[in-house]
């Protein structure tokens, strides 16, 4: 079976078929196709490995007992993304709720710089890692400006900067329309870049 969800549509349905009879060797298979990909997306909401890690396991045993209720008006990814989704949100309330503080930072993320490189594209100009001399400390800024986000504008900041999905894919995983989606995601990057360079003045005062 390919991995990241890479099924044509008929073997979707067979395995879809299968785990709606709790088929368990089923949903082995699907735990190696998506615990990459679901684990990258907990991670990056949440900024911590180990609540990433146990949430993700959370999210397939959900997705285990829910699948008889996956209608297939979507993609079997789709559908888990969004569980997966819902889960990092509902997490999130519930470590602030249990007052931890300020939201832990973004220890490794691969895709750091391609992040601050996004906030480019607003007007604000925020100069590219590799040209400071300090891009760790850039690199850093821009772990803790993610963390001070909220949650729907990290989340898009994830799915279109870091996680490199298309408008349209988006658009069915929020359901926002697509200027919605093109408007926040400006906002978001725009509050991005302000962070950052809040965070580098506040660094050097």
């Amino acid at each position: 079976m390919p991995e990241h969800g890479l099924m044509t549509d008929e073997e979707e349905k067979r395995l879809v078929a299968r785990l709606k009879r709790q088929d368990e060797a089923a949903f082995n298979e699907l735990v190696r196709m998506y615990q990459s990909r679901i684990y990258r997306l907990t991670y990056r909401m949440l900024g911590d490995a180990g609540e990433a890690e146990d949430l993700a396991q959370e999210v397939f045993v959900t997705v285990f007992k829910a699948i008889p209720r996956f209608r297939e008006e979507s993609k079997l990814s789709t559908w888990m993304y969004r569980v997966a989704t819902n889960h990092c949100k509902n997490r999130i309330k519930f470590l602030q709720r249990r007052a931890r503080g300020k939201k832990r930072e973004f220890d490794e993320i691969a895709d750091a710089n391609q992040v601050a490189s996004a906030s480019m594209s607003t007007s604000s100009r925020l100069p590219r890692p590799d040209e400071l001399t300090q891009g760790r400390e850039l690199e850093e800024l821009v772990r803790l400006a993610l963390a001070e986000l909220r949650d729907e504008q990290r989340e898009l900041i994830v799915l279109r900067d870091i996680e490199h999905h298309t408008y349209e894919e988006i658009q069915e995983r929020t359901g926002l329309n697509l200027g919605t989606i093109k408007s926040r995601l400006h906002r978001a990057r725009a509050i991005l870049v302000e962070r950052v360079k809040a965070l580098q003045e506040g660094g050097s005062s």
